[in-house]
């Protein structure tokens, strides 16, 4: 399953390539893209893992910025 986010409170471009690469190495993630200057999140995982997979990437972003969310 592949979805696409926007992210709200992203504030620099390096806090979105830390949270790529942390994504990326998550279990069950099979690609994921953040893009700085539409702050989205292309994310893709298997559906059975999808809702656990993205709970899991939001923890990763909040724990580089603590004020950044997903908007669904």
């Amino acid at each position: 399953m592949k979805k696409s986010y926007k992210i709200e409170e992203l504030c620099c471009a390096n806090c979105a390539a830390k949270m790529e690469h942390a994504i990326q190495k998550l279990p069950g993630v099979t690609a994921a893209s953040i893009n700085f200057m539409t702050q989205k999140l292309n994310l893709e995982a298997e559906d059975a893992d999808f809702e656990g997979v993205l709970k899991e990437a939001e923890k990763v972003m909040r724990r580089i910025e603590p004020d950044c969310r997903l908007v669904k």
